[in-house]
């Protein structure tokens, strides 16, 4: 398989919603303001919208066809990464470029 065509097949964010933080790759905390967000998510409503690691998430219904499992936490200060849900695709983005590893 051609090497781009992989690494785009991987950075795709098919995201697996889990039911408890031990199962999850990343704990993630929905702040109320996009100021406060580590990561501006856009849900999108097809895997093959989504593409590269800049904050369109396509929810699957099963963990194995997920790229990254999540745990929706109760607190910030349990979270590794704090994601603000916004209302247009364009307006997803990094705000703090230091945690993308986390999903990659």
């Amino acid at each position: 398989m051609h090497a781009s065509f992989f690494q785009k097949t991987q950075n795709h964010k098919k995201i697996f919603s889990v039911d408890a933080d031990y199962k999850a790759d990343v704990k993630v905390y929905v702040v109320d303001a996009d100021y406060k967000a580590d990561l501006l998510v856009y849900k999108v409503d097809a895997d093959y919208k989504v593409s590269g690691n800049k904050g369109l998430w396509y929810f699957v219904d099963s963990d194995y066809k997920a790229n990254k499992k999540i745990y929706f936490t109760d607190a910030d200060y349990k979270a590794d990464l704090k994601i603000y849900f916004v209302d247009a695709d364009y307006k997803a983005a990094w705000k703090n470029s230091s945690k993308q590893y986390l999903l990659y």
